[in-house]
């Protein structure tokens, strides 16, 4: 196998330093020679503009795009699901249902002791033994008595009893009642301005009697009912006839 033997370059002769400065003066004087084209102002404010608008226009849309995200809340499934689109619940909040008011209890008679008074109107005083009923008015400020121990009343049947007493102002109705089914709760009394309803008192231990009373404008009564606490007749006093 043939070997190229290498070609020896001639030796370069040595820079004269004199030719070299001469040199390095003419291209100096030729660069100084040299006027530099004007910069292209216009190509360079277009160019501006047009980085500007890309700028806005991306700072715009990625605002679009965080407006518009809470508004993508349409899910469209693939053709799997069907064409189906599901949109959010939408939340109610259940209003707390108002709980029934429980009914008041029926009223049941005063419990008085014996000889406790009770002013059922100014001047109108009540009290009760175990004998009976005691009371005073206005006009006649001693002692009324009526018996429940003498015979006059058979304390086991339903009965009531009335005594009126008043003044100008005002009408005072009162009576024993006896002998009923149950628990007493109110009396009612007509008149000729509409029913009046009255209370009722009893002594201590369920003696199986008690004392109503009511007030009213009007001296024309006519029937006396006593109720107990489940609405049922306990004992009534029919009207007179001509009267309410």
């Amino acid at each position: 196998m043939n070997h190229l033997e290498p070609v020896a370059e001639p030796d370069a002769e040595p820079a004269d330093p004199a030719e070299t400065e001469r040199l390095r003066e003419a291209l100096a004087a030729a660069a100084y020679d040299v006027t530099p084209s004007p910069a292209p102002l216009a190509a360079v404010e277009r160019r501006g503009r047009l980085l500007r608008r890309r700028r806005r226009a991306t700072v715009l849309g990625a605002g679009c795009a965080v407006l518009l995200a809470p508004l993508a809340f349409v899910t469209l499934h693939g053709p799997d699901d069907g064409d189906r689109v599901t949109r959010p619940a939408a939340t109610v909040s259940a209003s707390p249902r108002p709980s029934p008011s429980p009914s008041a209890p029926a009223p049941t008679p005063r419990i008085v002791a014996p000889e406790e008074r009770v002013t059922a109107a100014p001047g109108f005083v009540l009290w009760l033994t175990e004998e009976g009923k005691h009371w005073t008015t206005p006009d006649m400020p001693e002692e009324q008595f009526r018996s429940v121990t003498d015979g006059n009343i058979e304390t086991t049947e339903p009965g009531v009893s009335v005594q009126a007493e008043g003044t100008r102002e005002r009408m005072l109705f009162s009576g024993l009642y006896y002998g009923g089914e149950g628990t007493a709760s109110y009396v009612e009394i007509a008149t000729e301005d509409g029913p009046v309803r009255g209370k009722l008192l009893e002594l201590p231990g369920r003696p199986g009697w008690g004392v109503w009373y009511a007030v009213a404008g009007t001296a024309d009564w006519g029937s006396v009912t006593v109720r107990d606490t489940e609405g049922r007749v306990y004992a009534s006093l029919p009207g007179m006839p001509g009267r309410p």
